[in-house]
């Protein structure tokens, strides 16, 4: 499973980026979604690359963010709870929640048929970006981070 977090806003962005970050459910900055590893997602991920942090997310960091920002759809967003999980789904706790999206069991797609919203709106990161116009490997934060996205997704929980 991969993580891809928006960090630009879309001041300036070609249409066709634009469309590709709407394709990917990525309206807002700091919004986080959580694809699968395919060829169909890399080459959007590479599309938007400058526009984008992305890397392999551990099952611990996605239970956190199940956990702390994890939302129902409809009406005001209510939270993602172990009751709701038990009573209206298979999955009897976040933690197995999951194990089955980490093992590839359930896509984010298909929560949609539980009303979990295949989002996660974060937080600006705790003492800052790095910087959202470098890349990784230029000290900044934009790109592939592998599993140290994971300590990015922890500062922005």
């Amino acid at each position: 499973m991969q993580a891809i977090i928006k960090l630009r806003g879309k001041v300036s962005v070609r249409p066709e980026i634009k469309h590709t970050l709407e394709l990917l459910r990525l309206h807002r900055v700091n919004h986080c979604v959580v694809v699968e590893e395919n060829g169909y997602y890399a080459g959007m991920v590479k599309k938007v690359k400058d526009y984008v942090a992305w890397g392999e997310i551990s099952e611990e960091t996605l239970e956190e963010l199940l956990r702390l920002r994890g939302r129902l759809e409809g009406g005001r967003g209510k939270r993602l709870t172990e009751e709701y999980l038990q009573e209206k789904t298979p999955f009897g706790s976040v933690k197995e929640l999951a194990r089955a999206l980490c093992s590839g069991e359930v896509k984010m797609q298909d929560l949609r048929d539980y009303k979990i919203k295949p989002l996660f709106r974060l937080h600006p990161p705790r003492k800052g970006h790095r910087g959202i116009k470098r890349s990784v490997k230029q000290g900044g934060e934009l790109g592939y981070h592998g599993d140290k996205i994971n300590e990015l997704l922890h500062k922005m929980r």
